[in-house]
């Protein structure tokens, strides 16, 4: 009762104004770099197919020269945001745009394409044009001061829950034995020598992978305590500047900086930045704004942001083998998967084996992705509507499908006798045609593709 109390006091909304700007100016870095570094040309327009998140495939139709009328749209969008122009518009308008570019593709994924998009659905809900915008200009009566405290702590508890999954997730025997920052330093080529020579080093491989599980687990609790704040923001510029250099990651870094300052006190904030914005205290004051929305909308979101990275937990099998439960659940840089699927195809009527090469659908990058289950199911789906296309009914087999994870031996991934095109799809319960990391896989050697050895028997 005293935290829901609590939760409807009067604050500055500086927080939220200022927050405001820096994710205009986020998105519109993003919207235009996309563009400029040809981002959209080499995922969605250089492009046959394109991996779409399952169930987004009706996203494939406007993957052509379309896409740059999302990133325009995109960029105009971001400067509505940024100025508080028609700013509901704008906000909704880039999260819809924004949707179709983050659930279009898998290729180039990242998790901060997600947390975009999630904190562009949140911002649709709040009031951050109160003040400092073109909206208060064009009509004052809109203008407040102030927001519910509760408003900050929906930011505090979304940031707090990707760097708590991020933290637990790095518990497993390849981080902490450096593998994964040893691999990841090892496949930088673009930096001085000597740079490269500490980076090869394997000392600073261990403190690394240390110091991000340190930085994961600690930082949300540095940035809420007084004493720490400022350490705090020190860490996290050079953590996150230190990624930005080395992992070229885009935006990402200086849009998780911006969270920083739902963590000050709102009147801190408003003295630094809007210092021309009147200084009312609001101790002890009330208000039931939004008082609907966050018990409807705020409650249930934030739930089901606990929840949703936990459900990986009640499917079988290692989420690092099965990728079952691995999307959306912030398991951020934990290891490098390589392998490419081989696919056989039978014609249904004749049980002739039809020549099919992934080159036929797939750019060199795409077919780099094809060592994830979902990614090697929708490619099945894909072939097969590949050849219905040319009328012919077929059967598709996965006959190799060797991963490696981290440094570890490349196993075989997928059952090569199951017809993958025949298989359905879920989002939460195991897939029996994956086949288990650590079961003795002798029963499938004999069907291993050397060179045109035939693995299945035509059908009679």
């Amino acid at each position: 009762m005293i935290m829901w109390k609590k939760a409807f006091e009067k604050t500055d909304n500086a927080p939220l104004i200022i927050f405001r700007i820096f994710f205009g100016l986020v998105f519109l870095a993003e919207s235009i770099g996309a563009i400029l570094l040809k981002w959209v040309d080499r995922n969605f327009i250089e492009t046959t197919t394109n991996f779409t998140f399952i169930g987004f495939e009706w996203l494939l139709n406007i993957q052509n020269e379309t896409m740059y009328v999302v990133f325009g749209l995109m960029t105009l969008a971001s400067l509505g945001v940024i100025f508080g122009f028609k700013y509901r518009f704008s906000i909704i308008a880039l999260t819809v745009l924004w949707g179709l570019v983050y659930f279009g593709q898998k290729t180039s994924y990242n998790n901060h394409y997600y947390l975009m998009w999630l904190v562009a659905l949140v911002m649709c809900f709040l009031p951050a044009n109160a003040y400092a915008s073109y909206d208060v200009k064009k009509n004052p009566n809109i203008r407040k001061l102030y927001m519910p405290l509760w408003v900050s702590w929906v930011f505090v508890l979304q940031v707090s829950c990707v760097y708590f999954y991020a933290t637990i997730a790095k518990f497993y025997p390849d981080w902490l034995d450096g593998s994964v920052t040893r691999g990841m330093f090892l496949s930088m080529k673009n930096m001085p020598q000597a740079i490269l020579d500490v980076f090869h080093k394997k000392d600073f491989q261990m403190f690394i992978a240390y110091m991000g599980i340190a930085f994961d687990g600690l930082i949300v609790p540095a940035l809420l305590w007084k004493r720490t704040r400022w350490l705090a923001i020190i860490a996290s510029l050079i953590f996150h500047i230190f990624n930005s250099i080395t992992l070229q990651i885009g935006v990402f870094p200086y849009f998780a900086l911006s969270f920083s300052i739902f963590f000050f006190p709102a009147e801190q904030v408003r003295n630094f930045f809007l210092r021309k914005k009147s200084k009312i205290s609001f101790e002890g004051e009330s208000t039931n704004d939004g008082l609907t929305l966050f018990r409807y909308f705020f409650m249930p979101y934030l739930i089901l942001q606990v929840l949703l990275p936990l459900r990986h937990w009640t499917i079988k099998g290692d989420v690092l083998w099965t990728e079952e439960g691995h999307r959306l659940s912030w398991r951020m840089m934990l290891r490098a998967r390589g392998g490419e699927a081989e696919f056989k195809v039978v014609d249904k009527k004749s049980g002739e084996v039809l020549a099919f090469s992934n080159e036929e659908l797939l750019n060199k990058k795409q077919r780099s992705r094809l060592n994830a289950p979902d990614v090697i199911w929708q490619m099945a789906q894909k072939i097969e509507q590949y050849f219905k296309e040319k009328d012919t009914e077929v059967e598709v087999y996965v006959i190799r499908s060797n991963v490696r994870i981290n440094s570890h031996p490349s196993k075989r991934l997928i059952d090569p006798t199951v017809d993958l095109a025949a298989e359905k799809w879920s989002h939460f319960k195991h897939h029996d045609w994956i086949l288990d990391r650590n079961a003795p896989q002798d029963a499938y050697s004999k069907k291993n593709v050397i060179q045109s050895l035939k693995v299945l028997e035509p059908q009679k």
